[in-house]
């Protein structure tokens, strides 16, 4: 099945937004290992090992991005703006965000930042496709 740059516009949406719980699978076995506490979760931050404390600010950042992303790819899809140039933002961007959230959790700076600019000129890349 081959998908049009429009529907790789909406799908890439929909991925994104799945995408900002994949750091959060850590943060929970991060929880559970230190010994839940159902009464205070967000109390239990300080007692998270580093890797899940990473993983939160991840999970955190990716609520951040999404809402940018969202807005890109809603402008350049209503603008009928999607080409292949579009679904290779997505695609990148998508691709991004995973290796942002690996990076972060194995406490790789070197490696996320460069992730996080990336993932952003993709949205500027999908703004500016929209003007154009």
């Amino acid at each position: 099945m081959t998908l049009t740059p429009s529907q790789i516009l909406l799908y890439g949406i929909a991925i994104a937004g799945g995408l900002i719980y994949l750091p959060y699978i850590v943060v929970a076995y991060g929880r559970v290992s230190v010994g839940y506490d159902v009464n205070a979760p967000r109390a239990m931050f300080d007692r998270l090992p580093d890797y899940a404390k990473r993983a939160t600010w991840a999970h955190q950042n990716s609520f951040e991005v999404f809402a940018l992303f969202a807005a890109a790819a809603l402008t350049a899809y209503v603008s009928n703006s999607a080409s292949d140039k579009t679904s290779l933002d997505i695609l990148i961007f998508l691709a991004a965000r995973v290796l942002f959230t690996l990076f972060y959790i194995l406490d790789l700076p070197w490696l996320r930042s460069p992730m996080w600019a990336i993932s952003m000129v993709c949205i500027g890349g999908l703004f500016s496709a929209s003007l154009f």
